[in-house]
C-alpha cells in the first residue's frame, strides 16, 4: 500500500486485486445478500481509492480495509432494508393481475348521455340543427358546410353558436357540448 501511495500503478492494481477477496468475505460475514455482495465490493474499491491519500502506512492495511468494508455494507443492508420496507417482490403478481377493463356502468351512462343529446338535437330548430349536424358532429369546415347548405359562413357560425347554446341549457352542463 506504500508503493500504491507514492504512485506505482502496479502496486496499486496488486491492491485492489487483493481487497476484491477480503471485502467479498467481510460483506458476507455481515450479512450482506448474495447478490448485493459485488455491489459492496465495488463501493469499498471506490472508497480505498478515494481515501488513498489518508491510510496511514504506519499502520497495518488489512483492519483498515476491513473497517471500509463493514462501513459499506451497513449502507448497502440499510438501503435493502428501506427498499423492502416499502417494496413487495411478487414476480407472479403480474401474471395474476386482473386486466383493466372499462367500466361497465360508465359506458352505460355515455349512452344515456348520447341518447340525451340527440334527443335534444332533434328538438332544435331546422337550421341550428343542420349547422350542429355538419360542423359539430360531422366535423366539416365552414366552407363546405356553406357549400353543402347553401348559407352563408356568417350564417352558419350564427346558427351553430345559438345551437350550442340550446344544447348547454337543455343538457344542463357547464360547456361541455
Amino acid at each position: 500500500m506504500r508503493s500504491a501511495q507514492a504512485g506505482d500503478r502496479a502496486a496499486y492494481q496488486a491492491v485492489l486485486r487483493a481487497s476484491v477477496p477480503v471485502a467479498a468475505a467481510a460483506a458476507r460475514r455481515m450479512g450482506v445478500p448474495p447478490d448485493v455482495v459485488d455491489d459492496v465490493v465495488q463501493e469499498v474499491l471506490l472508497t480505498v481509492h478515494r481515501a488513498l491519500a489518508t491510510y496511514d502506512p504506519a499502520r497495518p492495511f488489512l483492519p483498515w480495509l476491513r473497517a471500509i468494508t463493514v462501513r459499506r455494507a451497513i449502507d448497502a443492508l440499510r438501503r435493502g432494508g428501506r427498499s423492502r420496507a416499502r417494496e413487495v417482490h411478487d414476480p407472479d403478481a403480474y401474471l395474476n393481475h386482473a386486466e383493466e377493463t372499462p367500466d361497465m356502468y360508465d359506458a352505460a351512462e355515455k349512452l344515456r348521455e348520447a341518447d340525451r343529446l340527440k334527443a335534444a338535437i332533434a328538438t332544435l330548430p331546422p337550421r341550428q340543427r343542420e349547422a350542429i349536424e355538419i360542423i359539430g358532429l360531422r366535423e366539416h369546415t365552414l366552407e363546405q358546410a356553406a357549400g353543402q347548405t347553401g348559407s352563408t359562413k356568417g350564417a352558419l357560425k350564427v346558427n351553430f353558436f345559438r345551437a350550442l347554446q340550446s344544447l348547454r341549457t337543455r343538457m344542463g352542463s357547464d360547456g361541455d357540448v
